[in-house]
């Protein structure tokens, strides 16, 4: 299972240029839980925070968070033009089966598009055109091709993380390392030289520079399609990356304990930016 931070504040953030600039806001931790935050989406102006209490929606103007819906464990969430998913975890112990979420109204209402959906965990959501994918912690990766309305299976292990750019959708393995689809999850190939940590909890695509966060072993790079992968952790105080994302020129990588890193030279060199704790990353702007 993916590891989760507790008691943490959630901090937005908003990169101008390339330098990172932190601020504070309010309302996340409130009803015990929110603070735990695993997943954001942006759906036009609108940002939200998939936490372990539900969904959240910030409100700029007031600095703070208020919630969007009346569910829990929340682990990731997507946003294609106004539709935005969420991925929840469900319960083994009573049977409760994990579903997606689908709002059409930016987070006023949730309705769950789970048909041929069968899992306990959904770990991770991307989407490509008309295409949703889902990863998930017991079956695999789901596909769905009409807004949700139903699921396929399209195998691949246990997932923890994906990432999709054009053609290529990757997978993210808690001990398989990282499954490559060129077909939306009809087949894989596992794509592993090179990459010395198996346990892959983040991914992320720059153009032809393909990223993978590891457990213990760091930040690893392909830039040739995933035949091979180099660790690029110079700089890099704390190998446990449980989150990686794009901006630009830069690649931040979120740590365990050690606080969210920059590289701006593709993972050749990473620099500290100051924040302490950190569960999950997106950026806004450029």
């Amino acid at each position: 299972m993916k590891k989760r931070i507790l008691t943490i504040l959630f901090y937005f953030v908003a990169f101008a240029s390339s330098n990172a600039q932190w601020q504070q806001t309010n309302g996340l931790y409130s009803g015990g839980g929110g603070g735990d935050v695993s997943s954001l989406a942006v759906s036009g102006n609108k940002l939200f925070a998939g936490t372990w209490n539900g969904i959240y929606q910030y409100n700029d103007s007031g600095n703070n968070w208020t919630k969007a819906n009346n569910g829990t464990n929340i682990w990731s969430m997507a946003a294609n033009g106004s539709n935005i998913y969420a991925g929840n975890q469900g319960n083994a112990t009573i049977h409760v089966l994990g579903q997606v979420l689908l709002s059409t109204d930016n987070g006023s209402n949730w309705l769950p598009i789970d048909s041929g959906l069968s899992c306990i965990s959904v770990y991770a959501l991307a989407v490509s055109g008309s295409n949703i994918f889902a990863g998930t912690g017991e079956n695999g990766v789901f596909l769905s091709t009409n807004n949700g309305k139903f699921w396929t299976d399209m195998g691949a292990g246990k997932v923890t993380a994906l990432a999709v750019s054009g053609a290529n959708l990757l997978a993210g393995y808690d001990g398989g390392g990282v499954g490559l689809s060129t077909n939306n999850g009809t087949s894989w190939t596992a794509i592993n030289t090179g990459l010395t940590d198996l346990h892959v909890f983040a991914l992320a695509i720059n153009g032809n520079n393909w990223f993978a966060g590891t457990l213990n072993g760091g930040v690893f790079l392909s830039s040739n399609n995933g035949s091979n992968w180099t660790a690029v952790n110079t700089g890099l105080k704390d190998t446990t990356i449980y989150c990686l994302c794009v901006s630009g020129n830069n690649l931040f990588a979120g740590t365990n304990g050690g606080g969210v890193f920059l590289s701006t030279n593709n993972g050749s060199n990473w620099a500290y930016t100051g924040l302490t704790v950190v569960r999950t990353l997106i950026t806004k702007g450029d």
